[in-house]
């Protein structure tokens, strides 16, 4: 499966500001950041990283179906939404 990166720029995009959120997350450990306040941002990380796999996937199904592409199974396709979950 080949993704197109024009198509992918938004998710791009967020993967870039998960990634600025990953070191905000590791800066407030070392400063010591209180705990409620660290774990937020870590779990906004995870939910950033989540949804930009998902829509790496569904991307990738549209271009498949767009171009009747059969180089993935159903079950090469099931592998990679669990490894999401």
């Amino acid at each position: 499966m080949d993704l197109d990166s024009a198509d992918l720029k938004p998710t791009i995009n967020r993967l870039k500001r998960a990634q600025g959120q990953l070191g905000a997350v590791i800066r407030m450990l070392e400063e010591g950041r209180d705990c409620k306040d660290t774990v937020t941002q870590l779990a906004a990380v995870s939910k950033a990283l989540d949804r930009a796999g998902f829509a790496i996937i569904a991307s990738g199904l549209e271009q498949c179906a767009a171009r009747n592409d059969s180089s993935m199974d159903t079950k090469d396709l099931e592998k990679l939404f669990l490894s999401l979950a």
